[in-house]
């Protein structure tokens, strides 16, 4: 009888979940980011909404970024237009944007100071060139102290084809769609970097834009569909130090697949 009472509970609460109001709401510069909030609400059949600015930006990369550094440095950021969802209406909000300069885009600050989050699960999830998901994570967690920042999705723009299938085991994972997953095994302790390492990292890496560093180490784990790699490496920092981060690197199974890169965390 304990036993039935105690598996209806957890029913329950797994229902309830899933019953949760959801919202999905981005801020889409190029399109990547719409595109994986698409996805989303297309998974969760939850409500959808961009985030609009009432000046746009250009659309042209160094344009925005040059506005968006100067709206940073100053402290001042963009009027939006009005939302058409009642974010007191949502229980789980799945927060969009593209990364800038390591956090979010700078709707996002606007959004997150002219609004009440309080009590409201935010989901974060983002498009980036190498990174970013782990520190606009933390900035939103500080931005909004009363909400309750979950674990987040991030995915380069350059593999936005693989949102899809990703965004199945996160949402399964982190129980805000129904199903199961087997989870991923843990990485190998961090070895030295043999030479078929390097091979594997260079032909990952070498062709983005701006150097990513020297492998000095790494750890390893099989799944079904790839084999995947978590680099330690040293790069110059700001201002001409030494840093160190990490790089995940993914090789497919399947015949013909070439190392990607999919994250960096600094």
């Amino acid at each position: 009888m304990k036993r039935f009472l105690l598996l209806t509970a957890m029913m329950t609460v797994i229902t309830s979940g899933f019953a949760q109001k959801k919202l999905v709401l981005y801020y889409s510069e190029t399109g990547s980011t719409k595109t994986v909030a698409e996805e989303l609400q297309k998974q969760l059949n939850a409500d959808i909404e961009a985030i609009e600015a009432v000046k746009p930006y250009s659309g042209n990369f160094q344009e925005t970024m040059q506005r968006g550094q100067r709206e940073m440095q100053s402290g001042e950021t963009p009027a939006l237009k009005p939302l058409k969802s009642k974010i007191a209406d949502y229980d789980v909000i799945f927060l969009g944007y593209p990364i800038w300069f390591g956090t979010y885009a700078m709707p996002i600050a606007t959004l997150v100071k002219d609004n009440d989050f309080a009590g409201k699960t935010i989901v974060p999830f983002c498009t980036f060139g190498s990174g970013g998901l782990n520190t606009s994570s933390d900035a939103l967690t500080k931005a909004l102290p009363k909400a309750k920042i979950q674990k987040g999705y991030g995915v380069r723009t350059a593999r936005v084809a693989a949102a899809a299938k990703e965004l199945d085991r996160f949402l399964k994972e982190n129980g805000y769609k129904e199903g199961t997953v087997a989870p991923l095994p843990a990485y190998s302790a961090q070895q030295p970097v043999t030479d078929a390492d390097k091979a594997i990292f260079d032909a990952a890496c070498s062709s983005y834009q701006f150097p990513l560093g020297t492998p000095l180490t790494v750890g390893k784990r099989t799944t079904d569909e790839s084999i995947d790699y978590e680099f330690k490496v040293k790069s110059s920092g700001f201002g001409g130090g030494e840093s160190t981060s990490t790089i995940y690197v993914t090789v497919g199974k399947e015949e013909g697949a070439k190392p990607e890169f999919t994250e960096v965390v600094r």
